[in-house]
């Protein structure tokens, strides 16, 4: 059972900084091992891809199965339970709709002396979207569908690409087909892993390669996406997922149980912590742990989750639980206390903030809108949650007029000139004289 720790002794202390140094390490022969396999897609395409998928996936896929069909995708739905499918388009309106409001407009102004200046916000020509299998495709992701192809289709990008990895039998689960038909997406590939990655960031002769590559996945596609950022753009390097709950003494110990669960259950690496100012809830919350985790189709990873990142801090007040939330800046943020909105403005650090006793993390996963794909390790301190700025670009614009020129040009000579940058200077000055000749 976890034992409630209080913050002000040396074990404590020793925790929670642990728990904000925590770091994502990765082994030097694993990335070797990553970078072997990009190099590989990149140098030999196709052939690449298909010895990978055959090695580890789906070893009779043809190439010509790459690319799953379009009208394998439009008759994925009449395999799907009705209720599935409702739940599905419910799901994606609202993520639909809550991404709308985050599309930007290009503007313009124009200043006194006549210049005109403004951005111009346009789309990536292609975006790649990597969703895991799940469990040999036998739970297949459709959440990280919505998540990643939503937004790409609200920011306007033209050609959505999907990737996923086939099951044994060279198949591709028809929910996942469902739900990128639901979403918007143009094309879906049967490929996993890094070589999926490398696929879309490299293209081959079958997959033409994308701007943007987003998308969950374990250390290998992590590690994949790290090393392409620049070859491509990409959502960001997350690790492994993290609840923090700030509860008070009248929260359900039942309740904070099932939350801090319900990111054990994701991995071995997943961290889940209560911060609490009541003894007595810290302990019944422990408790309550043990009892659920008895009845968990996932114990054992949970189990190990808790017992290598799990964490029960007792802390003086919420004042003191908002702090430390802002120290470890958590993906997920959960305020389970009688006025959780009086502690939302202190909240300074962290992925998704989820309140009150009937906003558990996983309504924010699946149906409630806001998405899902947020930062990690701490990283809530300077990113932001996956959106549709992911996949759009904001070019400035500049348009001077001549008096608008003439106003600023001594300006610009005189900075260039300390910079020591002559030919700066000298595109004014050609302009400036002939502006004088013209004015003669």
């Amino acid at each position: 059972m976890l034992e409630p720790v209080p913050l002000h002794s040396p074990s404590g202390e020793e925790c929670l900084e642990r728990l904000v140094t925590r770091r994502f390490d990765v082994p030097a022969e694993l990335e070797a091992r990553v970078r072997a396999i990009l190099d590989r897609v990149r140098d030999e395409g196709d052939q690449a891809v298909l010895a990978y998928t055959h090695q580890f996936d789906a070893p009779g896929l043809r190439l010509e199965d790459l690319r799953v069909p379009d009208e394998e995708i439009r008759r994925a739905r009449s395999e799907l339970d009705p209720a599935f499918l409702r739940s599905l388009e419910k799901a994606a309106a609202h993520v639909r709709a809550f991404h709308r409001h985050q599309l930007p407009n290009s503007w313009f102004t124009t200043r006194e002396d006549g210049a005109v200046l403004g951005q111009l916000v346009r789309p990536v020509d292609a975006a790649g979207l990597y969703v895991p299998g799940g469990q040999a495709g036998q739970t297949p992701l459709v959440s990280s569908v919505l998540m990643n192809a939503l937004p790409a289709a609200i920011a306007g990008v033209p050609r959505i690409v999907l990737a996923t990895p086939p099951n044994r039998e060279g198949g591709v689960h028809p929910a996942i087909l469902a739900a990128a038909a639901e979403a918007g997406v143009h094309e879906v590939y049967r490929m996993g892993s890094a070589w999926a990655v490398a696929a879309m960031a490299f293209g081959t002769e079958t997959v033409a390669p994308v701007d943007v590559v987003v998308g969950p996945g374990n250390i290998y596609v992590t590690l994949a996406k790290r090393l392409v950022a620049g070859t491509v753009g990409i959502d960001m390097v997350a690790g492994p997922s993290e609840v923090l709950v700030i509860a008070d003494e009248g929260a359900p110990a039942a309740y904070v149980a099932a939350d801090l669960l319900s990111q054990a259950e994701h991995d071995p690496m997943a961290t889940a912590v209560l911060v609490t100012p009541s003894e007595t809830l810290a302990r019944q919350a422990a408790a309550a742990l043990e009892d659920q985790l008895a009845r968990l189709p996932r114990a054992e990873t949970a189990r190990r989750s808790l017992a290598d990142h799990g964490l029960v801090l007792v802390v003086r007040d919420l004042d003191e639980a908002v702090e430390v939330a802002n120290r470890v800046a958590p993906e997920h943020l959960e305020l389970l206390t009688a006025d959780p909105w009086a502690l939302l403005p202190r909240v300074r650090h962290a992925g998704a903030v989820f309140l009150g006793p009937y906003t558990p993390e996983p309504v924010g996963d699946y149906v409630a809108g806001p998405n899902h794909v947020l930062p990690t390790m701490g990283t809530a301190r300077f990113s932001s949650a996956l959106g549709v700025e992911t996949f759009l670009k904001r070019s400035s614009v500049l348009a001077y007029s001549a008096g608008a020129f003439a106003a600023d040009a001594r300006d610009v000579v005189r900075l260039a000139a300390l910079e020591g940058l002559d030919a700066h200077a000298r595109s004014v000055e050609v302009r400036l004289e002939g502006l004088g000749r013209d004015a003669g």
